[in-house]
């Protein structure tokens, strides 16, 4: 497993809140998480929700030859997988410590503890007999895996039907669902696993542990029990040792939290029988317009839509009237643009006037000097008249020729 290291700060934190009877999801220290059950369009398919740990259950059969030691009685296998698509902290194809003890804790609860009468899946005694395969996949991992599993498993194996099997002589005849009602499994009573985690070498205890929390403990303890009060297998893990009242008080919160998912189950098998006999929605169609499919579904966030219209003609009302007509930007002069109001832009042209201005007016100066150095001051024909228009007090406009000698300047009128 490639399990992402849990920092100092959180682990202080969690320990923290542990010792002060606080949960990061608010429970108290006996709560469960909410439980949902859903079956699926086929017998046998069942998907469980524990909080945010999400499994689905499917139950299969097929005739096989019965064992040489045991010829009267069917078999039962149990398969777990752990993917990827659950947690990043699970490898494909590989078989972590945490797999196998989920699959060992599993085959005790339920096949240890005979709940399933294996005799009736006998068809010829010593040649025929069916076995009962239960796959269980981790959908989604937040925690508290072998519960979960558990309730999945003897949901799926309660909801399952076998088919009819017809006997004429040698002949073994296995009847379809349209030809022959299927057989429901002959159970004996429902064994759950309820889970506890320990702090601080035993001193805190917490039922349901979130995957945060499971990281933090100290040692956890599996209690499989049904709701006869009859504990079918129990297991310990961790380093820490359990005095006997702790396991006395952890097996009276357990027969208190398995009566109560059994009768959750039990209420989740008689809605899918009467929907099935009603011919309503159930399974897959009935997930659809529910959204149960997803593990991880956004909650509905109900909204009061009654005054939506008289809110709405309120702000309408308050809101200033917009302009009917757009104003149209003002160009002052070709190639210019406006940006905001009252703002001109020149696009860079004059920009690139002024360097054209100041080129020329340094050209001039050098022409002049190169001149002033040949002729001297004396006798010097002009080279360049710049044209202007002075303003005097004659009715018309008067030319004046400004010409450079050097470093003195001379007026010529016309």
């Amino acid at each position: 497993m490639r399990d992402t290291p849990l920092s100092n700060c959180e682990r202080d934190f969690l320990l923290k809140a542990i010792q002060e009877k606080k949960r990061l999801d608010g429970r108290q220290t006996y709560d469960y998480r909410s439980i949902k059950i859903s079956f699926g369009t086929d017998y046998g398919c069942c998907f469980v929700d524990l909080g945010k740990t999400r499994i689905m259950a499917q139950v299969s059969c097929e005739l096989i030859t019965p064992k040489e030691n045991r010829p009267n009685e069917g078999l039962i296998f149990f398969n777990i997988e752990l993917s990827p698509m659950a947690s990043p902290a699970f490898e494909m194809g590989r078989q972590s410590e945490l797999l196998v003890k989920l699959n060992r804790q599993l085959e005790r609860c339920l096949r240890n503890s005979k709940c399933i009468d294996t005799e009736s899946l006998c068809v010829v005694s010593g040649e025929k007999v069916w076995q009962i395969r239960v796959d269980v996949h981790l959908l989604n991992h937040d925690g508290n895996l072998m519960d979960a599993a558990s309730i999945a498993a003897i949901a799926a194996l309660c909801h399952f039907r076998r088919p009819d099997v017809g006997i004429q002589g040698e002949e073994v005849t296995v009847y379809s669902t349209e030809e022959r009602d299927p057989i429901p499994l002959s159970i004996y009573h429902m064994p759950i696993c309820v889970s506890f985690s320990f702090f601080q070498q035993g001193t805190y205890l917490l039922v349901d542990p979130c995957e945060r929390e499971e990281r933090v403990m100290d040692g956890l303890l599996m209690i499989a029990m049904n709701k006869h009060r009859e504990i079918c297998s129990i297991q310990s893990s961790g380093g820490i040792m359990l005095l006997k009242d702790q396991v006395l008080r952890c097996s009276k919160i357990a027969s208190v939290k398995v009566s109560e998912i059994t009768e959750l189950i039990n209420k989740a098998l008689e809605n899918d029988k009467k929907a099935r006999k009603t011919g309503g929605k159930f399974g897959f169609a009935e997930s659809l317009p529910q959204e149960r499919i997803t593990a991880l579904k956004t909650d509905v966030s109900h909204v009061e839509m009654s005054d939506v219209k008289e809110k709405a003609n309120e702000i309408v009302q308050r809101a200033e009237v917009p302009p009917q007509t757009v104003p149209s930007p003002v160009l002052t002069a070709p190639g210019t643009g406006q940006v905001g109001e009252g703002l001109e832009n020149s696009w860079g042209l004059k920009e690139e006037e002024e360097e054209e201005e100041e080129d020329e007016t340094v050209e001039l100066k050098m022409e002049l000097e190169e001149g002033h150095e040949e002729k001297g001051r004396g006798n010097y024909l002009p080279k360049f008249c710049f044209p202007w228009v002075s303003e005097t007090d004659s009715p018309g406009p008067r030319s004046v020729c400004a010409v450079f000698y050097g470093h003195s300047l001379q007026d010529s009128t016309e």
